[in-house]
């Protein structure tokens, strides 16, 4: 007699969440900007007139390698085509010349073609000139305002005898001469002007000890010989210290003021300046 097998269970499963399958977002590329476009020559020069390649040729290359294609590619410039590129260009070439006025280069928005091979293609691009920012020069001239508040207000605080250092490596000895109001100004001013070498000379420890040196010097304290390589006591001529070939005798003098040594004549010569 055949027997009668046991339904089988039913196993319930819980709905899995369904995972969407998304594909990876891709990074966009920075759209090109249609606008009027000003260039300008670097490191201050400005002629009358200034012209740059425009083409290429084989004694003068103008490639650019496209990492695409992995091909140099052939610049030129012409008037009549939209595209920089040689091997886009059909028809009769017009080409221009690519010259800077007075160390400037307008190029409207119209002349597309001559701005992206300034923009994004030439060689001279960040070397020889560069294209007029404002956001980038506004941030610029932002640094270098809080530079300048900063140096204006450490040089209002500084004490004289750390003004007349500064203003020593300014003036040279024609500060032994000036009031503390005229070091002040001059101070203020120099900041005001210059920031960054303000500040940097301000932190410099070097250079008040320098000071200290030529005031000793100039006040009788010290003497330096005629060969401008040894220091001496200005009263009995002991030998203080002997100047390292090819080296400022001055800041020879202050980095020996450092030494366990010379801090004992730093000290001497201090008290000998009150």
């Amino acid at each position: 007699m055949a027997t009668k097998k046991a339904p089988a269970k039913k196993v319930e499963v819980a709905p899995q969440p369904t995972v969407a399958n998304h594909a990876p977002v891709q990074p966009t590329k920075p759209t090109w900007e249609i606008k009027d476009r000003n260039y300008y020559l670097l490191h201050g020069k400005s002629p009358l007139t200034y012209t740059i390649q425009s083409r290429h040729s084989k004694r003068f290359p103008l490639l650019w390698f496209d990492d695409v294609k992995m091909e140099q590619r052939e610049l030129r410039y012409a008037t009549n085509q939209n595209s920089p590129f040689r091997d886009e260009q059909k028809g009769d070439a017009t080409l221009g010349h690519i010259i800077f006025k007075n160390g400037t280069l307008f190029v409207p928005k119209e002349s597309q073609s001559l701005q992206k091979i300034l923009s994004l293609y030439h060689p001279g691009i960040g070397k020889k000139y560069a294209e007029f920012d404002h956001v980038a020069d506004a941030i610029d001239e932002l640094d270098f305002l809080d530079y300048q508040i900063d140096a204006l207000n450490a040089a209002r605080d500084m004490d004289v005898d750390m003004g007349e250092a500064i203003m020593r490596t300014e003036l040279g000895s024609k500060v032994t001469s000036m009031t503390s109001k005229e070091i002040k100004r001059d101070l203020l001013l120099f900041a005001k002007r210059n920031p960054g070498l303000f500040l940097e000379l301000a932190n410099d420890d070097n250079v008040q000890l320098r000071n200290v040196a030529i005031v000793a010097r100039e006040q009788g304290v010290i003497a330096l010989s005629s060969d401008q390589r040894t220091f001496t006591w200005a009263t009995n001529g002991a030998k203080l210290m002997t100047v390292p070939f090819d080296e400022n005798p001055y800041s020879a003098m202050a980095a020996y003021f450092k030494t366990d040594e010379g801090v004992d004549v730093f000290k001497s010569i201090e008290k000998k300046l009150r």
